[in-house]
């Protein structure tokens, strides 16, 4: 009898315990549908689409917003940052100046990518901006990754700068979001940004995944593992593509590589399997497209013509 007894109270503690997950799993699940059906650019038809601005900052925003209108996109992932089409210290003035101007022509500043790492006089003052706006998501800046052999020490500073530039962000309604990046940066691939954001509510944070830096670095199943893990981060998406090309070879005789950038459908990054990847999880936010062409402005257009066909025609397959 003593040992039913015992078997019964751990049978009960078992069932206790895995209803505690299932029900924890629910409330997670139910949590991130209340978020994405709250979503306002959310919609049952295909997913809005935006431009990034950098590469056609030498024309006048109204004349960039009639070139994306005849494109036949959403909106403009507009530059906010040194040396972007408008600089922190006058974003105050000129965002909503801006945001009029892409209204007019019925377009939306749906987001900016910003140069914000830590909390400032011109961050908050953007912040306050896209507040008024009703600009809800932003790409932060990028932090270094130091010297060799300070990397823990490095993740650890960031996150803490993470931490209050988040808090400031919720204080005005704004999810700054971290873009998955490559290179001499945090984070270089979205398992480190997995660990960097990992206890931060998915509601005062956000993933911003990259099918360029993404495939580079994570080859033919890591970008899918980092989405994996990413879900209930993701806020925003880019989409852009590349090859890689020949150098000559090092004085050991090694061969050198590099890449360079390309259209949409024509690069190593699987776009469609990288979109529909991205859909599984539930995401129904807009995606950024970056046309990075080293390239006169009459030729970036030209290719950002090409591209938005080719991402029709991947949208409406979802």
């Amino acid at each position: 009898m003593k040992n039913r007894s015992v078997e019964r109270r751990i049978f009960l503690t078992r069932s206790v315990d895995t209803g505690l997950r299932v029900a924890a799993a629910s409330s997670l699940s139910s949590a991130l549908s209340r978020m994405r059906a709250a979503d306002p650019s959310a919609s049952k038809s295909r997913p809005k689409v935006c431009i990034f601005t950098e590469h056609f900052q030498s024309l006048p925003i109204p004349e960039v917003c009639r070139i994306f209108k005849r494109i036949g996109v959403d909106g403009l992932d507009l530059t906010v940052r040194p040396g972007g089409h408008i600089e922190p210290e006058d974003a105050k003035t000129e965002l909503p100046k801006a945001a009029q101007v892409a209204r007019d022509v019925g377009l939306e500043v749906m987001m900016l990518t910003t140069g914000i790492t830590t909390t400032d006089h011109h961050a908050e003052e953007i912040l306050a901006t896209c507040n008024r706006l009703g600009i809800d998501r932003i790409k932060l800046g990028y932090y270094g990754s130091g010297t060799f052999g300070t990397l823990a020490r490095e993740m650890s500073d960031v996150r803490r700068r993470l931490d209050v530039v988040v808090k400031l962000a919720a204080k005005y309604g704004v999810r700054p979001c971290v873009h998955v990046h490559s290179g001499e940066t945090i984070p270089s691939n979205g398992f480190l940004l997995y660990q960097m954001i990992r206890d931060i509510p998915p509601d005062r944070i956000g993933a911003f995944l990259d099918s360029y830096h993404m495939t580079m670095t994570g080859g033919a199943g890591g970008w899918r593992q980092a989405i994996d893990l990413l879900t209930p981060w993701i806020s925003l998406v880019a989409l852009k593509n590349f090859r890689w090309e020949r150098l000559d070879r090092d004085e050991l005789g090694q061969q050198r590589w590099r890449t360079n950038y390309c259209r949409l459908e024509d690069g190593i990054a699987p776009i469609p399997d990288f979109v529909r990847t991205i859909h599984k999880t539930g995401y129904r936010g807009f995606y950024t497209l970056h046309t990075e062409y080293r390239l006169g402005v009459k030729d970036c257009i030209r290719l950002t013509e090409e591209d938005f066909v080719f991402l029709r025609k991947v949208l409406a397959r979802l």
